[in-house]
């Protein structure tokens, strides 16, 4: 089905009475309810959906699709936790396919990155016992002495609650302490699905919904801004994935400290959940669209390309998506452990610009707080030598 405008939906008279109030709704900035939110997915077909959450993101962003230039840091995969739809994380006395990497490699690393025109790193890995708060607040401080101006995005809740818990301080000064050394910002792994039974199943040992929530909490409350995500295509169901929106929707209400939501599809590679079949491109699509619709408060909605692959990428941006992540760089084993799409995630500007052209839209080049940095509309890639 086309995505068709808005206006075209509410003269559609082979749409539902129940689906046309939640399409005045939408045209009316009004919230829709827990209830329209599940009946959405139950009730939805992709080109209404479409139509729906396109609407939204083009009064929000307009034809914008913003991008960064990035990088990710993965310090290690051993983890303490066993999370049941990992494919990334190793138990401490598991040997294969495990690294540590040392403040040394890692510090090189980033030296890699000197001169090059780069706004941000992302720091996230395995719950490693013996990494500890102070070890990251002084890895971080390192990192800000070899590249002054980097954002550093750092540390799921996950990771941030069993550091504050290890060096027996509280979330606010654990995050005092990472703040003061040069860590601006979270991303927002770890979330998974915040309903309790269906974390008991997947993730039982690893932080509490609670905890996730207030971690964020707090650091919106120091002035650290931060991500949110949701682990969907599994064993959970269409009011977990709105009981979860709704979560993230009221702690936005009270802080609006979130950038983006980032729906995470599972994927059932070398996993313990392996058994489980993933979700289809179209449900992607008509998650994606529902994400939009239901999150009204956040500004953007991000469809990490390297998770689903560049043409599932580009198709998302007519459902709701406004922003594909950054240049990653080959940075990252998280998903392509798991089988994602890209086994190889890295693009440069100029192949995310014309990704993003291919479909029509305006690639726009931000920081990690969606300042703009570069409208690349009309943007001439032969005056440069290179680019990350």
């Amino acid at each position: 089905m086309s995505i068709l405008k808005i206006e075209s939906v509410l003269l559609d008279s082979n749409i539902s009475k129940e689906l046309k109030n939640i399409a005045e709704k939408v045209y009316n900035q009004q919230r829709i309810s827990f209830e329209e939110g599940v009946l959405l997915f139950e009730k939805g077909e992709l080109g209404y959906l479409g139509s729906l959450a396109n609407y939204i993101r083009e009064k929000k962003n307009g034809n914008n699709v913003y991008f960064n230039r990035n990088f990710h840091i993965e310090p290690t995969n051993i983890c303490v936790f066993d999370c049941k739809f990992c494919s990334y994380s190793r138990l401490l006395k598991q040997k294969s396919e495990a690294w540590e990497l040392s403040e040394e490699q890692i510090l090189e690393l980033v030296s890699n990155y000197k001169g090059k025109p780069v706004t941000e790193v992302h720091i996230v890995g395995g719950v490693h016992p013996k990494m500890g708060l102070m070890y990251f607040a002084n890895l971080i401080k390192k990192i800000k002495t070899i590249l002054p101006d980097i954002h550093v995005k750092a540390f799921t809740a996950v990771e941030l609650e069993y550091m504050c818990r290890k060096a027996k301080v509280n979330y606010e000064e654990g995050l005092r302490i990472l703040k003061e050394h040069g860590q601006n910002s979270l991303p927002g792994g770890g979330a998974e699905i915040f309903d309790e039974t269906i974390r008991k199943e997947i993730c039982e040992d690893k932080c509490t919904s609670a905890e996730w929530l207030e971690i964020h909490e707090t650091a919106h409350k120091l002035g650290m801004p931060s991500n949110a995500t949701m682990l969907y295509g599994h064993v959970e169901k269409f009011e977990h994935r709105i009981d979860h929106m709704n979560r993230l929707r009221t702690l936005q209400d009270k802080t609006k400290g979130f950038n983006t939501f980032i729906p995470l599809k599972f994927r059932n590679k070398d996993n313990q959940m392996s058994h489980l079949a993933e979700s289809s491109v179209i449900e992607d699509l008509r998650n994606y669209a529902v994400s939009r619709i239901y999150m009204d408060n956040f500004n953007h909605i991000k469809a990490y390309w390297p998770m689903i692959g560049r043409t599932t990428a580009q198709l998302s941006l007519s459902f709701g998506v406004d922003d594909i992540d950054g240049t990653i760089d080959d940075s990252t084993k998280i998903y392509t452990m798991a089988g994602s799409e890209e086994q190889s995630p890295a693009l440069t500007t100029q192949e995310l610009v014309e990704m993003i052209k291919q479909v029509n839209r305006t690639p726009i080049e931000r920081d990690t707080l969606y300042n703009v940095i570069t409208d690349y509309s009309t943007y001439d890639f032969s005056k440069e030598v290179s680019l990350v």
